[in-house]
């Protein structure tokens, strides 16, 4: 597909199809996401019926964001906001960074072999709540034209450097001088009349209204109010022309021209731009006014001029946001890298932390490795770059190009061959935690907004990264003894194929007490187990270890004797935890296998040429439930090749959804996969119940396979004494 997005013939441009689809819908606007399998991003592509700036905060978003597109894209379905409250609601992290009146649509774009990306469409505030079945229609179709064309495009798709703008079909976004009849009818009128592009450019206006501006036409025509009129440069009022884009709601307020003039703003939108009435206002206390829908109006108060534009607040809200919920350091790192580079324009990025005197680099982006290597560990009083020195006096440092770089650091520029730098010190109340550098590849000039925006960004990421560094440590330590208490490998057994897995929650630093274990008894007896202990902490953890031990002690007796005993030892270490647990007695000559259950989740079953199905067993309780309790047997005939997975409740139990009915649904996809690979078959089982793979609680898996008869067999087939040598 060309940088055009052009298709097969019939099925119509990409550009041409989200138009036409905005057009039809009467929706407001309509943006195209490309998923980025590799960086597991979506990546904005096209947009339409609001300026491309809008679109920044949110051009590269991780698939595990919470949004509506990566939420349409994860879970394969429309997603269907009806207002700005609904999404508060359920994606306050969007809602913090788009406070404005709208509905939205996310729809997936399913191809015939996988998902292409996201198509979003928003609408204007006054649309219903519920979207009309001849909408959803439109949504549903243009999807699978988009998803048709990037199937059958000569080459696979990428996500473009910078997003494509389009007009909406069938208006003229730029707008131009009207016919001079309507022009006389505008000068006639006492107030003054002023017309704006969807980009905020003046595209007309009356000789009133630029004497109320008092400025002369040709110095605002093609530039937008806040940037050509000073006491326009106001956040609050480019935010109201943000509202009236996004939410095609009319938009009054006032604004003081200097010295004492007092102007009253009215705007209309649609989807071609603004028509903006200006007229002289009462001054404050002496009246106020209304806008056409009644709402009240600010405090015409003027507020003071700000270094920042409100595009920046925004992105800076949507950046704190997104800050606030990464975990670990890595997160940090990639949401730099994908959302604060892209909005900044940078090229290059490189996280250190202050270790031991020295800078050890935590994280980097678009910087060669051998750059990396000479910069990691350098000594904070380095006179290689500046990090040293501003993480020590807490001030920031921009350089516009190699030269300025060169005066202070001569060799810096020749390490990475970049042009202009941006040194954030990484500051927790005062004391260094890292230092944040932004790298550009051309020479680049810092305004003082960037500079303001990227001081107070600085801040953010700092408690983010310290944060995070907390995290990775106890996460570290609390994942070294779960590994520590669980088998460092698996036994080689003749007949019998194994794999396990082992995969803490994906959130949150407590040790689980789910555990798995594979005890081989002799050449032909193989013990299985597999259980939960109550609770998240560190006494789960040490409880597990001795179930574990118990089970070791008693091994070789039957399944329903290991258990007993097992409750027993719970009960003379007089805990309040229970455990479940699976334990399996598999004798490979016999081709039987003996199982019991202290009421764990049963496994599941597939034997070849049959449907797999979730193993029926009767289950007795919890281990230390009560010491005198006895355990049901169940026996079962193993055939060659027949697969038993054991699994402890966090790969089933999703919020939300029936445990019985995703259990089901695993026996179909163990069956459906049979012949794969033990390792990778644990991937497709787990990846079917969380496939955002955000789990809410320990995941253990263990997967045994027995062997074709006729391998078992050739196996047990004794080798000459004197074997040929090849």
């Amino acid at each position: 597909m060309s940088d055009r997005g052009e298709s097969p013939e019939g099925v119509g441009s990409l550009d041409e199809v989200l138009a036409d689809t905005v057009r039809r819908t009467g929706a407001s606007a309509g943006r195209v996401y490309l998923l980025d399998e590799a960086r597991r991003t979506l990546g904005l592509a096209v947009i339409c019926g609001v300026p491309l700036e809008l679109g920044w905060p949110w051009r590269r978003m991780p698939l595990t964001a919470p949004t509506p597109v990566t939420d349409a894209v994860r879970e394969g379905r429309l997603v269907w906001v009806a207002s700005q409250e609904e999404l508060a609601r359920t994606y306050p992290r969007a809602a913090a960074s788009l406070p404005y009146r709208f509905a939205l649509a996310a729809a997936p774009l399913l191809g015939r072999s996988r998902s292409w990306g996201t198509m979003l469409l928003l609408w204007p505030a006054s649309h219903p709540e519920s979207a009309t079945r001849r909408e959803l229609g439109h949504i549903t179709a243009a999807a699978r034209r988009i998803a048709r064309a990037l199937d059958e495009a000569a080459a696979p798709p990428v996500v473009p450097d910078e997003p494509r703008f389009i007009p909406v079909a069938g208006s003229d976004a730029r707008g131009g001088q009207p016919p001079q009849a309507a022009a006389d009818y505008a000068e006639r009128l006492p107030e003054g009349g002023l017309a704006l592009d969807l980009e905020g450019r003046i595209t007309f206006l009356t000789a009133t209204a630029a004497a109320l501006l008092d400025r002369d036409a040709g110095q605002l025509l093609g530039t937008r109010p806040w940037q050509s009129l000073p006491w326009l440069d106001d956040p609050v009022v480019e935010d109201h022309y943000r509202t009236a884009v996004i939410s095609r709601d009319p938009v009054a307020f006032v604004v003081l021209r200097p010295p004492d003039n007092w102007l009253h703003f009215e705007l209309y939108p649609d989807a071609s731009g603004i028509s903006a009435r200006i007229s002289r206002a009462p001054a404050p206390g002496r009246e106020r006014s209304r806008p056409a829908e009644g709402r009240e109006l600010g405090d015409p108060t003027p507020t003071p001029a700000r270094a920042a534009q409100a595009g920046r607040l925004f992105q800076l809200v949507h950046l704190a946001a997104a800050l606030t919920e990464t975990v670990a350091v890595r997160d940090v790192v990639d949401l730099v890298a994908d959302q604060v580079l892209p909005a900044f324009g940078a090229d290059g990025l490189v996280l250190s932390a202050a270790d031991a005197g020295r800078l050890k680099i935590t994280g980097h982006h678009g910087y060669d490795q051998q750059v990396i290597d000479r910069l990691d560990g350098l000594p904070l009083d380095t006179a290689l770059t500046p990090a040293g020195q501003v993480l020590a006096s807490g001030i920031p440092s921009f350089f516009a190009s190699p030269e300025e770089m060169a005066r202070r650091y001569p060799l810096a520029p020749q390490v990475s061959g970049k042009q202009a730098w941006a040194f954030l010190p990484l500051l927790i109340h005062g004391r260094p935690v890292g230092c944040c550098i932004l790298s550009y590849d051309r020479p680049r000039t810092f305004t003082a907004d960037e500079r303001a925006v990227l001081t107070s960004l600085a801040g953010l990421v700092a408690q983010a990264l310290d944060r995070a560094r907390l995290y990775d440590a106890a996460h570290d330590l609390a994942h070294g003894l779960q590994q520590a208490l669980l088998p460092h490998s698996l036994p080689t057994v003749p007949g019998l194929r194994i794999a396990a897995r082992y995969l803490p929650a994906s959130h949150g630093m407590d040790i689980g007490g789910d555990f798995y274990d594979v005890i081989h008894l002799d050449a032909t007896t193989v013990e299985a187990v597999i259980g939960d202990v109550q609770g998240h902490n560190v006494a789960a953890a040490a409880l597990m270890g001795q179930v574990r031990t118990a089970i070791h002690a008693t091994a070789g007796a039957s399944p329903d004797q290991v258990l007993a005993r097992t409750n027993r030892v719970l009960a003379d270490l007089e805990t309040d935890l229970l455990v479940s647990c699976l334990y399996v007695h598999l004798d490979l000559t016999r081709q039987q296998a003996t199982l019991a259950s202290a009421g764990h989740p049963p496994p599941l079953l597939h034997r070849p040429g049959r449907p797999a199905e979730l193993l029926a067993l009767d289950p007795g309780p919890l281990l230390g439930v009560d010491v005198d309790i006895s355990y049901p047997v169940t026996g079962l005939t193993l055939t060659g090749g027949t697969t038993l997975a054991l699994y402890t409740d966090g790969l089933i139990e999703v919020p939300g959804a029936d445990s019985g009915q995703i259990a089901t649904g695993l026996a179909h996809q163990l069956g459906d996969n049979s012949d794969q690979d033990l390792d990778g078959l644990i991937d497709r089982l787990i990846h079917r119940t969380w496939p955002g793979g955000r789990y809410t609680d320990d995941i253990a898996m263990l997967l045994l396979r027995t062997a074709p008869a006729s391998t078992v067999a050739a196996s047990r087939c004794p080798e000459p004494d004197n074997p040929s040598i090849v």
